[in-house]
């Protein structure tokens, strides 16, 4: 690959040429919100932060950025987790926040096309509008972005029914390194005409080039939704459940999360309008979901039906069931709140991992021993979606250690972990990606032939190394 060069006065200006007045930061007082990562882990500098409002101007820049070798990080919403998206230094900053219109909802298709900067909670707003569901949902969908989602294959609560951001897709448009303009948007859902182009791009984490626009999959509006919080006695319980759950319900079930009682100890704790939804402690608590497009199905009566066999089969300790929209979000606030509600408790070393349903009780098993071996007064807060097996493995700052003692084990805690996974034939980025935190970690574990295949696609498509260098490979 080319030695890759800093950008001079005069090609900046070409750049700000290009960008109009309003397309560019170049004063460092205003960069702060695009040079840091949202956990504090990464922070970055760079020169020139180029805010772009149409593909020809993606286009026109990466002509430019290609000719003088000139590196390019992509920025979406800035809510990556392993730093994919942060600069080093000498690399050209794109944020795609200005590329956020709503282009065409096709409601015969079921389709929805956007532009790569739109946010993922107005995309699912344009889609409730029409009477149309948008299924991804995560944590950070007030901010997050499409792009970065499908650049970074997002996963989310919805996986189970739904499946990753990339099954969610029938179309991509793409400025490459070279600035040539890939654009396939018509949503077709067969399209059996050679490489299937798209699937490069989402999961490359901005390597391969710039995502601009999208044509996303809809679903038909859930008319009914029925949640229910529940305690399970072990985690093996909880698998028995899901197989009880998803027999008598079918595809109707679309989330199955897994909270531990610590996590719901700190958010009694840190937050004044939490309250205990079951009179007991307990364990382990499962929150399940069901929801039909079809308005006459007996629902309610159905998930009474589950937790009452459940009941019988002493997979289950107690439970409630949401009687309204507002019960809903409180039970979903304890899952959705976990994350947040670790940062009150100090530092958190996180393991996004993933493993067969079926080991999920020995991987916790082995995971939470291989961490107490190692720091006795470690604070395992493991939860997520046991569903599709995808734990998010964190550890909580024990409250007698410093933060800089704790933060120093990160990579001895997460060796053994990441051992523990891939003994079970699990994997260590399950949906936050690789970025810069797990390069050397897919460099260690993921094989010879594939990462020659990877190495060889970025050199194919991108032969100069100026697409987020550093990240990933």
């Amino acid at each position: 690959m080319a030695k890759l060069s800093t950008p001079s006065a005069a090609v900046l200006d070409r750049l700000k040429q290009v960008l109009g007045p309003n397309g560019f930061i170049s004063d460092p007082s205003d960069m702060t919100a695009y040079l840091n990562e949202p956990r504090g882990r990464w922070s970055g500098t760079t020169a020139f932060i180029a805010r772009p409002k149409t593909t020809d101007e993606v286009s026109a820049l990466l002509k430019i950025c290609s000719e003088n070798k000139l590196a390019v990080v992509p920025q979406s919403g800035n809510t990556g987790l392993v730093g994919g998206q942060i600069p080093a230094g000498h690399e050209i900053v794109v944020s795609t926040d200005r590329m956020c219109g709503i282009v065409e909802l096709d409601a015969f298709n079921n389709t929805l096309t956007v532009q790569s900067g739109a946010i993922l909670s107005e995309i699912q707003k344009a889609a409730d509008d029409d009477d149309r569901l948008f299924p991804l949902s995560l944590a950070s969908e007030g901010s997050a972005r499409i792009g970065g989602l499908l650049s970074t294959n997002a996963g989310g609560n919805a996986v189970l029914r739904y499946g990753m951001a990339r099954d969610l897709v029938l179309g991509l448009e793409v400025v490459t390194p070279q600035g040539e303009v890939w654009s396939d948007l018509s949503g077709l859902r067969k399209n059996n005409t050679g490489y299937d182009l798209k699937h490069l791009f989402m999961g490359a984490e901005g390597t391969l080039g710039i995502i601009t626009a999208a044509t996303l999959k809809l679903f038909s509006k859930p008319k009914q939704i029925e949640t229910g919080l529940v305690a399970i006695p072990n985690l093996e319980s909880g698998l028995e459940l899901l197989n009880l759950v998803q027999k008598l319900g079918g595809d109707m079930v679309s989330a199955f999360e897994l909270i531990p009682r610590i996590g719901m100890e700190f958010q009694l704790t840190h937050f004044d309008d939490a309250r205990d939804p079951m009179s007991d402690a307990h364990d382990w608590y499962i929150l399940m979901e069901l929801t039909t497009s079809i308005e006459d199905i007996p629902m309610g009566v159905l998930l009474e039906r589950v937790l009452e066999e459940a009941l019988q089969k002493h997979l289950i300790l107690d439970g409630v069931i949401a009687s309204s929209e507002s019960q809903r979000q409180m039970l979903w606030a304890f899952r959705e709140n976990l994350s947040e509600v670790q940062k009150l408790e100090g530092a958190s070393l996180k393991h996004d991992v993933s493993v067969p349903v079926s080991a999920i009780p020995q991987f916790m098993s082995s995971a939470i021993k291989v961490v107490l071996e190692r720091m006795s007064d470690a604070r395992p807060v493991p939860f997520g979606h046991v569903g599709d097996g995808n734990i998010h493995f964190n550890i909580s700052q024990p409250k007698s250690m410093e933060r800089e003692t704790f933060e120093a084990q990160r990579e001895t805690i997460a060796r053994a972990v990441h051992d523990v996974v891939l003994g079970l034939g699990g994997s260590f980025s399950a949906e936050h990606g690789i970025g810069v935190d797990k390069r050397e970690v897919l460099r260690s574990h993921k094989g010879k032939t594939a990462l020659d295949l990877m190495s060889r696609l970025k050199k194919a498509i991108d032969p100069d190394g100026i697409m987020n260098p550093g990240k990933l490979l």
